[in-house]
């Protein structure tokens, strides 16, 4: 799968998995802060569902040795991480 492909693939994911309400994946910028209030806002019990998510759709098991700041900064930088992960 091509990034643009995951990137679209995870912001729909995002949108069913956290419940987002009033929020289509088009309205999710790939580069947007997932967990600030400029971007979606998202929470640490969001933050659980994101991993939980990713490890059960992706089959990527995240790491909590990982830079977890910097692998869930972005729908971007995700696709970069389960890509790394995935190769």
């Amino acid at each position: 799968m091509d990034k643009k492909t995951l990137i679209d693939d995870i912001k729909n994911k995002l949108v069913v998995a956290l419940n987002l309400q009033g929020v289509s994946a088009d309205d999710i910028d790939e580069n947007s802060e997932l967990f600030s209030d400029d971007g979606l806002g998202l929470d640490s019990v969001d933050a659980l569902e994101l991993v939980v998510m990713v490890e059960r759709e992706y089959g990527v098991v995240v790491d909590e040795n990982d830079d977890r700041k910097t692998t869930f900064a972005s729908v971007s930088s995700l696709a970069d991480y389960i890509i790394s992960k995935k190769s």
